[in-house]
């Protein structure tokens, strides 16, 4: 059995259902995939990471974020951005990424910066006007989420048991906690923020919209075309609204779940403005 056969498709199932097989862009990895295809009477930039066996960075060849994949990103959504003259146009993120690449020679050759070029590209788009809109088929994982998703407008997930956020796998957080992947599991039913299923993540009001009853792995054309009309939703409500990711802080789930977070940045607010 190929390495490929065992991983996580959705990334690639779902990009090229988007996309029909329209408006594809080399992008110089055949981890990265990207097209300009027409969305809702307008075309937009459809990136996904997918995994690729022949990675020639070993720890990035099941989905993950690595150093290639973190400048390829930055510069197919820069050059994207870049492009456009008139209505700003939208710019859709496929998220699927079990992690960021980590090894040594990863770290040695500056990962933090090609992840870093990748989300700064993303919060460019969004400043810039550009609908950033990141969809949410499989596992949004600690740092490659932050570089490929995070930086959206709004987030978009379907709702489904492989669909997962959170900010390390199960293994290492236990490992870093000096627990169990069990005593984690059980933590992650009591306390939300610990938990990694996606309908916890929506309690925590960073959700535009859990979309439920789709086929997330074989997706059929009323399947696709649900989620096409989420997206185009997600992009005009983004239009209709500002720029910056206040919205996280302000949603109903979010002033119950998170209202001591919120608490924090007032008052760190209300001391800088005293101090400055």
């Amino acid at each position: 059995m190929s390495l490929e056969s065992v991983l996580s498709r959705r990334g690639r199932i779902w990009f090229d259902a988007l996309t029909d097989g329209a408006g594809a862009i080399e992008s110089g990895l055949r981890s990265v995939r990207v097209a300009d295809a027409a969305l809702g009477g307008e075309i937009a930039r459809f990136i996904a990471v997918v995994p690729d066996a022949q990675n020639r960075f070993p720890r990035a060849r099941s989905g993950e974020v690595g150093l290639d994949e973190g400048w390829a990103l930055a510069h197919q959504v820069r050059a994207f951005a870049e492009s456009t003259e008139g209505p700003r146009r939208p710019i859709i993120a496929i998220v699927d990424v079990s992690s960021q690449a980590y090894g040594r020679r990863e770290e040695l050759l500056g990962i933090h910066l090609a992840c870093a070029a990748a989300a700064d590209a993303y919060a460019s788009a969004r400043l810039a006007g550009h609908p950033v809109i990141a969809l949410l088929v499989g596992k949004a994982m600690s740092g490659a989420f932050l570089a490929h998703g995070y930086q959206a407008n709004r987030i978009i997930a379907l709702d489904s048991p492989q669909v997962m956020v959170h900010a390390m796998g199960k293994q290492a957080a236990a490992r870093v906690t000096r627990s169990s992947v069990e005593k984690m599991e059980e933590l992650g039913e009591q306390i939300a923020p610990l938990a990694y299923d996606i309908r916890s993540y929506a309690k925590l009001g960073l959700l535009y919209k859990l979309i439920e009853g789709i086929d997330a792995d074989a997706p059929g054309r009323i399947d696709v075309d649900r989620v096409r009309a989420e997206l185009m939703s997600a992009i005009t409500d983004t239009r209709a609204g500002s720029s910056d990711l206040a919205g996280r802080l302000t949603s109903p789930a979010a002033r119950k779940m998170r209202a001591a977070s919120i608490e924090v940045r007032l008052r760190l607010a209300e001391q800088w403005d005293a101090h400055s």
